[in-house]
């Protein structure tokens, strides 16, 4: 089975027991309507039901999934079988807190069908914890992935952030050492990024700390890739390792290739080809929509029985192109030629970054190198219009 072909299913689970400061997804910290959500997301799941096909992949993603108690759980997962197909091999990530797992939390999960579990580590360092408003420690993170190994987790996958105020080289390869002593299948590592309206925002503009120099924030770059991949990681997607091809997540590359995907949640998006959407009247040919990203706006037009859709948009062919250039500059995978082909001077800017080391060019494809990651988001701009 093409496991890049079939769709996939992200749930937005919008509660948090507190907001980690540099944070700025969506998500409420008022559990007190988390039945009321588990109540309208299956109203949601209705709206869309048989217009998806078949599912391989389902992501709960958040705000904190790892507050909800088996129980809920199980209620959302009994939810959403009733509404939608899934594949017997589906990838079931559940993105989790450290500080809200115990031994018999992962053991249920993982009797409940979750097989990837996806822990907000980090860090493994406790003052960089605490800057980051984390509420679990070092020690707590290391316990958790010991229990979910015992619970019967075979696909691991931690969060790691680098580039943070006063850290060094040695600080950020002492932190990946740290994270390869626990085995994980999977690695995310991403550069903090101080958003504005964040707490964290707020007090880098007070002049509290000061963020990393570019300089530091590329060499720290360059020294994930090649440690990683030192020791047996693919450098499969600009944030992303994974110990062998086997081990990438299934269900990231279908945003990344404009596979089908639906979202439902307060402001989860989704996309649809148009394949296996007819007599839906949500979906059109090349859509892409998205949720009201506010709770009771969301609760309120389903208890109307209408979708809770803040807006959407036709894409013509041109940009879905066009985003298949810039997606596909962020993966290993690269681009087509194809797909290259017919923007401006296409071929003396293709020649131009593969003398520059920034790409490589094989069998029909153009492929960033890791300097190439680098300025990804640059190098569709390359090719002019």
């Amino acid at each position: 089975m093409n496991y890049h072909s079939s769709s996939g299913l992200y749930v937005h689970v919008p509660f948090c027991l507190s907001k980690c400061p540099y944070c700025d997804f969506y998500s409420v910290t008022d559990l007190s309507i988390l039945n009321a959500w588990l109540e309208a997301l299956e109203k949601e799941a209705g709206l869309y039901r048989d217009t998806f096909g078949e599912f391989d992949t389902l992501y709960l993603g958040g705000g904190t999934p790892s507050l909800l108690e088996p129980a809920d759980l199980e209620a959302l997962l009994a939810g959403l079988r009733r509404h939608f197909h899934f594949h017997s091999h589906t990838e079931v990530t559940l993105e989790a807190n450290p500080d809200d797992l115990s031994r018999e939390k992962l053991a249920a999960y993982r009797e409940l069908g979750i097989n990837r579990l996806s822990v907000g580590v980090q860090s493994f360092n406790d003052k960089d914890l605490a800057f980051l408003g984390r509420r679990h420690t070092a020690k707590q993170a290391a316990q958790v992935l010991d229990w979910a190994r015992a619970a019967g987790f075979a696909n691991l996958s931690l969060d790691l952030m680098y580039a943070l105020p006063g850290k060094t080289e040695k600080d950020w390869r002492e932190t990946l050492e740290r994270a390869l002593a626990c085995h994980p299948e999977h690695l995310s590592c991403y550069q903090l990024t101080v958003e504005a309206g964040t707490p964290l925002g707020a007090r880098k503009a007070r002049g509290e700390f000061q963020a990393a120099e570019e300089d530091l924030e590329e060499a720290l770059f360059l020294l994930t890739s090649q440690f990683l991949e030192d020791h047996g990681y693919l450098h499969y997607e600009i944030s992303n390792f994974a110990r062998g091809e086997e081990n990438c997540c299934r269900h990231n590359p279908k945003y990344w290739q404009h596979v089908p995907y639906l979202g439902l949640g307060p402001g989860a998006h989704s996309f649809s080809s148009g394949n296996g959407a007819q007599g839906s009247p949500f979906i059109k040919n090349r859509v892409r929509w998205w949720n009201h990203a506010d709770l009771e706006r969301y609760l309120k037009a389903l208890a109307t029985g209408a979708a809770p859709v803040a807006g959407r948009e036709t894409l013509t062919p041109e940009q879905l192109r066009l985003e298949t250039l810039y997606l596909g500059f962020r993966t290993r995978r690269g681009v087509a030629l194809e797909d290259v082909q017919g923007f401006g001077n296409w071929e003396a800017a293709l020649a131009e970054l593969a003398q520059a080391g920034l790409v490589e060019v094989s069998q029909g494809r153009a492929r960033p190198t890791c300097r190439g990651f680098l300025m990804a988001d640059g190098l569709p701009l390359r090719f002019g219009d």
